[in-house]
């Protein structure tokens, strides 16, 4: 029988420009990896909204899974830019296979 495993999923919505400020703050959580995949277009409290290379804010998500208490700490390391910056944060349970890889 397959084990599965429960640990969180995290998405952040970022700007381009944040990427590396983010992935940093996995790291310092001790997460073993993340994914950065592109957005094209949105809409949110502000409206419609679509990427824009010219201007510098193409939005991408942030993906990484990890246990909760490393969760935590990214939450943690990335409330003080949250509302500064325009950060989405969401985070759920989800069930792994291979939970010691996360």
């Amino acid at each position: 029988m397959i084990e599965m495993v429960t640990r969180k999923r995290i998405e952040i919505l970022t700007d381009v420009a944040l990427v590396k400020r983010v992935t940093d703050a996995i790291d310092r959580a001790e997460i073993t990896g993340w994914t950065v995949t592109p957005v094209n277009s949105g809409k949110g409290r502000d409206g419609h909204w679509r990427e824009e290379r010219v201007m510098g804010t193409d939005k991408v998500f942030v993906l990484t899974i990890a246990p909760e208490e490393k969760a935590m700490a990214l939450a943690e390391n990335l409330a003080p830019i949250l509302t500064s910056h325009g950060l989405l944060l969401t985070m759920w349970d989800v069930e792994v296979i291979r939970g010691e890889r996360f």
